[in-house]
């Protein structure tokens, strides 16, 4: 009894669609997101602390619209994860956020969280004031897979779905399940208070354990963060983006390839003067299926399947990780300021 009286579910409140609020009663659109506080939004949802099978602690990292993220609170945000994973009593974190960018946190806490335990985040695509709100039930199912004793790692829980950190995009601007991962599908689902896997296994052992880039967390908001930028391939290219960025002093480059890796030969020779500036360039693919094949001769490094918002994000990491002296790569880059 003892030990379920110690077992915690942290609940960390950044703002965002589920805790928005409209003066239009019943509104879907139209809303001002991030306005209800973490606390509020948990005493608005009727059985979650049975849900934790515990005590349930909120906080509030960040209170505002997820399209606004910044590189501040990505650090504040992981900093507080670890924290709380270093503490044996927390059985599991949950991460209210806005949907907009909600894949690319999950990416970059997978990336640097040792999750040995579920880090789950959820939100809403409809304002805590519609007439019909998805967020309090998004949220209880998020509580419910916090507190499994099989989920492990960065997880995303919506629209009764979970998904992985690497696979799970947002596919759609309004209906309520607005997120899939695409042709590797739901890892498993929610269901009438109870986590059902997919296959009838739980995924735990490939997703935690994994974080490329741990060791940064600690100097978060020490360190700069260098410019990475995304460009498209498309119809017409012709590298004068690439170029300008370069001119500018930026440290990495992710192309958005057509199909399988391909690239405008204006924009293509105009990432090839970047990397022979010493510009760190990766290449992801537009298509929101399947996975790239490896890009044989290239002068750069494909995004090994990562959308081109996450292969920025493992861009940006490994930038940090060669400035502050970990895994150093000689790639003839200027340190960044």
């Amino acid at each position: 009894m003892q030990e379920v009286a110690q077992r915690k579910i942290v609940v960390l409140g950044t703002g965002g669609t589920i805790a928005g609020s409209s003066p239009v009663r019943g509104a879907n659109v139209g809303y001002v997101a991030g306005q209800i506080g973490v606390d509020e939004l948990l005493a608005a949802v009727p059985g979650l602390a049975q849900a934790a099978g515990g005590t349930l602690v909120a906080e509030q990292v960040a209170q505002f619209d997820s399209k606004d993220m910044d590189f501040a609170t990505w650090a504040r945000l992981a900093q507080r994860c670890a924290a709380h994973l270093a503490d044996p009593a927390v059985a599991g974190i949950v991460i209210t956020h806005g949907t907009d960018t909600l894949e690319e946190t999950a990416w970059l806490l997978h990336t640097l969280l040792d999750a040995s335990r579920p880090v789950v985040l959820t939100g809403a695509m409809r304002p805590a004031t519609a007439l019909s709100p998805d967020g309090p039930q998004n949220l209880l199912d998020a509580v419910t897979l916090a507190a499994d004793s099989t989920a492990r790692g960065v997880l995303v829980m919506v629209a009764g779905a979970v998904h992985g950190a690497r696979d799970v995009r947002k596919v759609h601007p309004l209906r309520l399940d607005a997120f899939d991962s695409g042709d590797a599908g739901p890892l498993g689902w929610v269901e009438a208070g109870q986590v059902r896997w997919a296959h009838d296994r739980p995924p735990g052992a490939a997703w935690a354990g994994q974080a490329a880039h741990a060791a940064l967390v600690p100097v978060l908001g020490r360190l700069p963060w260098p410019r990475v930028e995304i460009v498209m391939s498309h119809a017409g290219s012709d590298g004068a983006l690439v170029d300008w960025l370069v001119e500018k002093g930026v440290h990495g480059i992710v192309a958005a390839a057509t199909g399988n890796g391909s690239l405008h030969r204006a924009l293509e020779a105009a990432l090839a003067r970047a990397a022979h500036a010493g510009v760190r360039v990766r290449v992801a693919s537009r298509c929101p299926q399947g996975r790239m094949l490896e890009l044989a001769g290239a002068p750069w490094r494909h995004a090994a399947g990562l959308s081109p918002v996450k292969a920025r994000i493992s861009l940006l990491l490994e930038l940090m990780a060669d400035s502050a002296g970990a895994n150093r790569v000689k790639s003839g880059l200027e340190p960044f300021e």
